[in-house]
């Protein structure tokens, strides 16, 4: 069944079998009974844990320094910036430019209103433009940006963001600086952030300033522990639901620190996904890019849905599921989408809260008429 299953001691996952074996029938009703993914892992995570994590393999260090060794050669560890690539100015303009809705045509939206920080980076209705929205939080960490790849880089995908019709509509670069060179405040902070421009206020660095606060957007967690030799960190079941994670071949996707965003993937490379969306082959023009997309980071996913492009699985064991049968041609049981989906709730990192706090903004000069009128 799986592809991979030698690269462990069958004894392992025999032994698990015949620990959660009886478990089927009742994950089964809960997977088709949860209402709302969160509610659904909550209570399978409590289901299993009380179930298996008496496992005595599973809490051997033998075991749990195999899986560790197997799992840094897949993701390795969540990189930090180095202290000498910072720079803090930028940081600090680039925090009050994701959260000034100014930066959009009708100025009430900003970045943070598709991308809350407060909710793991996503929208609470998590659609724009026909696609599910992706969290910000690790992206930078991705080989492109939005599930097509058509933006390089944070810094074009805000550039891009901010004149896009779809998203903040903003006519032109010079409407946009217009309106924010006359708040006081913000000049300043520019020319600290880009001293050696001899304009400092203008899109690209507007654009440059919220890509920098995004690069910090990090959420190290349980699973970096793990990986940074505490082999405690994860609960049995955690680890089982790493080993099927590997043994399955998900990670032939979704590997490096974010657990995925590395590569672009044809959706259906096993049995066909129906999506009327092009993927990628809207920016490249290359008919073997259809229905092809960015293969998403998995930190934090257990608290990102809806799930796909689309957006159209709200379940994280849903996803799992699918996942196996279009991507791997694999048919998980109910037990092993519960462990897995254990495995990525682990996932879950803490951002930092004075990172992310929300920043007073510049305040502007009276106005006798609303932003947006002519």
């Amino acid at each position: 069944m799986y592809a991979r299953r030698n690269s462990f001691k069958e004894i392992h996952y025999d032994k698990t079998r015949i620990c959660v074996a009886f478990l089927i029938v009742l994950i089964s009703g809960m997977l088709s009974g949860c209402d709302g993914d969160q509610n659904a892992t909550g209570t399978l995570t409590e289901k299993v844990t009380n179930s298996i994590s008496s496992n005595s393999d599973r809490t051997a260090d033998p075991y749990r320094a195999r899986l560790s060794t197997e799992a840094m050669k897949l993701f390795g560890v969540l990189p930090m910036p180095a202290a000498d690539s910072i720079n803090q100015a930028a940081i600090d303009l680039g925090r009050m430019l994701f959260h000034d809705p100014r930066l959009s045509v009708d100025g009430e939206t900003s970045c943070n209103s598709c991308h809350n920080l407060m909710a793991y980076g996503i929208s609470p209705q998590n659609q724009a433009g026909g696609r599910n929205i992706p969290t910000v939080y690790n992206s930078h960490l991705n080989i492109a940006q939005n599930w097509d790849g058509s933006a390089e880089d944070l810094k074009t995908q805000a550039r891009e963001s901010i004149l896009s019709t779809k998203k903040m509509s903003m006519d032109s670069e010079g409407s946009l600086v217009t309106r924010i060179a006359v708040i006081p405040g913000y000049t300043d902070q520019f020319e600290a952030a880009f001293p050696d421009d001899e304009i400092a206020l203008n899109l690209d660095n507007i654009a440059a300033a919220i890509a920098s606060f995004e690069a910090g957007l990090l959420t190290p967690g349980r699973f970096d522990d793990f990986m940074q030799g505490n082999l405690n960190a994860l609960t049995s079941p955690e680890l089982h639901g790493l080993e099927l994670f590997i043994q399955s071949d998900c990670g032939d996707c979704h590997n490096g620190p974010a657990l995925g965003g590395r590569m672009f993937q044809k959706a259906g490379l096993t049995k066909p996904f129906t999506t009327n969306d092009p993927g990628r082959f809207a920016v490249t023009g290359n008919e073997e890019d259809r229905g092809v997309f960015k293969v998403p980071g998995l930190r934090n996913v257990s608290r990102t849905a809806p799930y796909f492009h689309d957006g159209s699985v709200m379940r994280l064991v849903d996803a799992i599921q699918l996942m196996g049968e279009h991507q791997l041609g694999t048919q998980f049981t109910a037990a092993d989408l519960a462990s897995i989906a254990m495995f990525l709730e682990s996932l879950t990192g803490t951002p930092d809260a004075t990172y992310i706090a929300t920043p007073d903004l510049p305040a502007e000069p009276t106005r006798t008429t609303p932003l947006g009128a002519s």
